[in-house]
């Protein structure tokens, strides 16, 4: 786990100092070793690579980066794990390959030797990485297929820039100019769908894809080599996923040095840390996060699972003094805008400080078996009969009215599922846009108001572009309607919002995150399982206590689902109510990022008057993107 950055195609000194400024940029992703290579200047097709180096495998000097492979001249400079690398290692020793070293970054080096990019696909595990072949003269960038780990990219007349965070880019001297659709983006979802960012002219490579840039071709378009599996009912047995699922987390303990699991007393983590218990052969350290507020603090029901499996638990506990005073630093290990990466930086600092280096969460179970309200609550919609257009066009008219009312007396009218009634009803019973509204930070009558500045040049249709509007029902197109939920959350909320966040925020303490549920190998067994049995009943995840939770008694979760939140509602409401206050009414920030400000201020007004829908999430994400732009002086 570790930080990258690199450019390709004419590369000078200025260059090669470029590379290194954004090298330091990440210098936390990597505390613990650095280097760079170059081919050489020249006006042809060169490269420059930089490495910021996390030691997780192979803690010896022959594991540093760039790794340089002299049997090909091949240079590698590598983002993740490949949790595998053994059994790839063995494979290619039978063919007669020798190591010098116990990296995985090396397999990667000679697997990409004896398949080329046909090896990328054999790989699991969380990877972006850059690959320099200079047979070819080409480099490669590459994605793992759930984009688990960033790699964003920009043109800068002949020459490609690339780096594991947005803000290496940004220190690379990329122009500070916010994009429309990315900003726009952002006031529908509360974070930025790729490939689009916050920055014009910035790109993310989409996950599961590589692209290769040459002398002729310096944006080319990203190749697919993977995508989220239709369903193929009763291909698989529970067995089987048990099986798996064991295999997993097994390949994922693979650490050399200490290593934890995130245990927040929920069937999802629960289920990790009882498979790595059960396959560990030794004993599992797990930690868990406690807040004073009774209502939000589940610690209690993560000892009781952490007893009954035998972990050596430790117990952490963030009080609002605590987030506060840590606030400054979250806040600035943003990558990119979201409303989503606090939590996730509280935790990552605390194991972290407890001594992990690495950690397991149990991230995807919710959205494989069916865990979310959303897979009740979508389906049932989809169901309701289409209205003529006719009404749909005057519901949205009575709501864009009732709106510009709200407004015009300071306040905003409720955001709750009846106040995206309007929104439903012109679904046709569409579960694509179903989602998208459901998911929606607001109304779009709302949306269209906040986000005025931006909203015409954007041109989003339910806040996605064209092509991902395309893409996504490409996707989801004949799949049963649980299994076309599964994959929206899968391809949304996980891929675009909840893995980047957790990137992020993980590496701002230089921690490394791993997230077993999500390797594609089990997401491919999850859809080949019959639908009752991987979803009914709904939102029980019955499937997963079996396969993974036999040895608990099934009472402890016998409860209301809780996801892990911070008491930030409350802490809104108190401690951060003023800063929080002067923000939303700069009004010359607002119109820089791209805001109204009328609208800013209404919601904002209404969250304090306690106005139905308007939660911290909405405020919060809104707050997050103006000290963003403040911050890193990025302006329409």
């Amino acid at each position: 786990m570790c930080g990258v950055v690199g450019a390709a195609g004419r590369i000078g000194p200025d260059t090669i100092d470029t590379v290194i400024r954004m090298n330091d940029a990440q210098a936390h992703r990597g505390p613990d070793g650095e280097g760079t290579w170059s081919s050489g200047p020249g006006e042809g097709f060169q490269v420059a690579l930089g490495h910021r180096r996390l030691a997780i495998i192979d803690l010896s000097p022959a594991g540093a980066q760039p790794m340089h492979d002299p049997e090909t001249g091949c240079v590698l400079v590598f983002n993740g794990e490949i949790y595998n690398y053994r059994a790839l290692r063995d494979e290619l020793a039978a063919r007669g390959d020798r190591f010098r070293s116990t990296s995985d970054t090396e397999v990667i080096l000679r697997a990409y030797a004896a398949w080329g990019l046909q090896a990328v696909p054999r790989f699991r595990g969380i990877f972006a990485f850059a690959l320099w072949d200079p047979r070819i003269r080409a480099l490669h960038l590459v994605r793992d297929p759930m984009g688990i780990k960033p790699l964003y990219w920009t043109v800068r007349g002949r020459t490609v820039y690339f780096a594991s965070e947005l803000r290496a880019l940004l220190a690379g001297g990329a122009e500070r100019r916010l994009d429309p659709s990315g900003v726009a983006s952002f006031l529908w979802h509360g974070f930025v769908r790729g490939p689009q960012t916050i920055i014009d002219g910035i790109r993310l490579l989409p996950a599961a894809s590589h692209i290769t840039l040459t002398g002729d071709a310096l944006a080319p378009e990203p190749v697919v080599y993977w995508r989220l599996p239709a369903a193929s009912e009763g291909r698989i047995s529970a067995e089987e996923l048990t099986e798996t699922l064991r295999d997993t987390v097994r390949m994922q303990l693979i650490s050399d040095v200490p290593l934890g699991v995130f245990l927040s007393g929920g069937v999802d983590s629960s289920a990790v840390a009882a498979l790595a218990a059960e396959v560990a052969g030794g004993s599992v350290k797990t930690f868990n996060i406690g807040f004073d507020e009774p209502e939000l603090d589940e610690s209690r029901y993560a000892a009781q699972v952490a007893r009954a499996l035998g972990t050596e638990h430790r117990a952490l506990r963030v009080s609002e003094d605590d987030f506060r005073a840590q606030l400054p630093q979250a806040l600035d290990a943003i990558d990119q805008p979201t409303f989503d990466a606090i939590n996730t930086y509280l935790v990552s600092r605390a194991v972290r400080h407890a001594g992990m280096t690495v950690a397991l969460a149990g991230t995807g179970g919710d959205e494989l078996f069916g865990g979310y309200r959303s897979f009740v609550d979508l389906p049932r919609a989809a169901r309701v009969p289409a209205l003529p257009a006719v009404v749909g066009t005057a519901v949205h008219a009575v709501a864009g009215a009732v709106t510009v009312g709200a407004l015009a007396v300071g306040q905003v009218p409720p955001q709750t599922r009846w106040g995206k009634l309007a929104d439903v009803i012109t679904s046709g019973g569409n579960l694509v846009e179903l989602y998208q509204s459901a998911y929606a930070l607001f109304s779009s009558q709302l949306y269209q108001r906040l986000a005025a500045p931006v909203a015409a040049r954007a041109r989003l249709r339910h806040g996605l572009t064209e092509g991902q509007l395309a893409e996504t029902r490409a996707l989801t197109d004949g799949q049963h309607p649980l299994h076309t939920v599964s994959l929206l959350e899968l391809g949304s909320f996980i891929r675009e919002r909840l893995l980047r966040d957790t990137d992020t925020a993980s590496m701002a303490v230089s921690l490394e995150a791993r997230v077993p549920l999500l390797d594609h190998v089990v997401i491919e067994t999850v859809a080949g399982l019959r639908q009752e049995e991987r979803f009914f009943p709904l939102g029980r995840k019955e499937l997963l206590k079996r396969a993974a939770l036999g040895r608990l008694d099934r009472s402890i979760f016998d409860r209301p689902k809780s996801g892990f939140v911070l008491p930030i509602d409350a802490w809104c409401r108190r401690g951060l109510r003023d800063g929080m206050d002067e923000v939303f009414h700069d009004e010359a920030l607002c119109g820089r990022a791209g805001v109204d400000f009328r609208a800013t201020v209404a919601i904002w007004r209404s969250f304090q008057a306690g106005r139905p829908g308007i939660y911290w999430s909405r405020v919060w994400a809104i707050f997050v993107l103006l000290h963003w732009c403040a911050r890193q002086g990025a302006s329409l």
